[in-house]
């Protein structure tokens, strides 16, 4: 699907660009950001103007972040419990459940840029969840805001090396999400030795 998308990509330019990140947001599997990288480096060639590609990338995520929202608000936890019985999302859901439960309201933020593969799930956590929609949708545009921009911006500097870039963003995902874990791990283990000292000096003491 990956190469239909790209070939098409000249013909169809921003609506094709719109529609992609939109269902993207969806959480259909569309490869948005690697779309988007394309579409600014076809920019920098002058087959596409770039003001285009960044605000269909930018108009389409808004639009998508709003339908899950608000999908998600209708349908509600059920919604959810449906979404994580499917073997192919579940997992995912339940990753971007437990980034929502550690990160409160900045999990809209981040998962629109550092964390953007649990974007979708983010979205339909906060609808289903009664997240208020004024503080989601301020979140999720600012963060689409630095998602399109990047991406397309990315694309249109380093149009020649676009998979490159693409693994490298991919791997600084990985690293971003390794650390993020070691920093928990870090904190989780100096919280407990930490109580383990007290509840000892207190048992001496006694």
């Amino acid at each position: 699907m990956t190469d239909t998308l790209l070939a098409l990509l000249p013909i169809y330019g921003p609506g094709l660009i719109l529609m992609s990140v939109l269902l993207s947001c969806l959480a259909v599997p569309i490869p948005s950001s690697m779309l988007v990288m394309v579409a600014g480096g076809f920019a920098a060639s002058g087959d596409l103007l770039y003001w285009q590609v960044f605000a269909a990338a930018f108009v389409g995520f808004v639009i998508g972040d709003q339908g899950a929202f608000h999908i998600a608000r209708r349908g509600g936890p059920p919604l959810i419990d449906k979404l994580k019985l499917r073997p192919r999302i579940g997992p995912l859901v339940g990753r971007a459940e437990a980034f929502v439960d550690r990160r409160g309201g900045s999990a809209v933020f981040l998962s629109r840029t550092v964390a953007s593969p649990l974007g979708p799930y983010v979205g339909y956590l906060s609808g289903a969840l009664g997240f208020k929609w004024l503080a989601f949708t301020v979140s999720a545009v600012f963060g689409a805001l630095i998602w399109s921009a990047g991406y397309s911006y990315v694309g249109f500097q380093f149009g020649s090396q676009i998979d490159e870039i693409s693994a490298l963003m991919s791997n600084m995902f990985g690293v971003i999400v390794a650390g993020a874990v070691a920093i928990g791990s870090g904190w989780w283990l100096r919280h407990s030795w930490r109580s383990f000292k007290a509840r000892h000096g207190a048992e001496a003491s006694s």
